[in-house]
């Protein structure tokens, strides 16, 4: 029986996700057991990401946990996303659930801003950031390293080429970066979409798509690719 405190982990379908998820699965003190994402309304996508939700569906499924899906329309205002996080939060809190984990890595207003939105739910959950303060440097490499396999889904175009779009993110990727762009992408340089790694129990096939643009971001549609058909002889 795992003795370990049950958290749920606000899950973007990207490598800061999977990293801090990774920390809770080898943590001796917490437990991911639910996953929590927002979606746009009304496009039926990951918010912000743009990456659809049949590929975040394979992903969840291939971790093994539970998704709590959050409705959010577009440019949605914080009351409207504290009031649609109270209202997926709540059934999670009365089974007993106290935590919420996310994977913000320095930003100081992204965190009071979570901490102040949990608070505000009125629910007494608590907010845990496994990856807080953590060189971007190191944990890029680690990454890579530990064998997680991402895309670009989003890239500030005013920051980076939008050729960016689409590419995976490794060490080729790394060294390729402009100085003054973050390495994990923590100021809103780049978002990404995890295909593979430690946790998993099977790739999401994958394949980047058309760009498109979508405010200050280029995004790279990921084209679910359909398994193949085996025949008999």
């Amino acid at each position: 029986m795992d003795t370990r405190t049950p958290v749920l982990l606000a899950w973007s379908g990207g490598k800061d996700s999977a990293l801090a998820l990774d920390e809770l699965r080898r943590s001796p003190l917490f437990a991911p057991v639910g996953l929590l994402t927002t979606m746009t309304e009304g496009r039926d996508r990951i918010h912000v990401h743009g990456v659809r939700r049949d590929l975040l569906l394979q992903q969840v499924e291939a971790l093994g946990l539970p998704l709590t899906a959050v409705p959010l329309p577009p440019g949605a205002s914080n009351a409207v996303y504290q009031e649609r996080m109270a209202e997926a939060l709540a059934p999670h809190r009365e089974r007993g659930i106290r935590h919420v984990a996310f994977g913000d890595l320095f930003l100081e207003d992204i965190r009071q801003f979570r901490e102040q939105s949990l608070a505000a739910t009125g629910l007494g959950m608590e907010p845990l950031f496994p990856l807080w303060e953590k060189p971007t440097a190191e944990l890029a490499r680690q990454f890579v390293e530990r064998g997680f396999r991402a895309l670009l889904v989003a890239v500030d175009a005013a920051r980076l080429a939008p050729s960016f779009a689409g590419r995976p993110f490794d060490l080729d990727l790394l060294r390729d970066l402009p100085e003054g762009i973050d390495p994990c992408g923590e100021n809103g340089e780049f978002h990404t979409f995890v295909t593979d790694g430690p946790g998993f129990s099977t790739p999401v096939p994958c394949t980047p798509g058309p760009l498109s643009a979508d405010g200050p971001y280029q995004l790279c549609d990921l084209l679910p690719v359909p398994a193949r058909r085996t025949v008999d002889t």
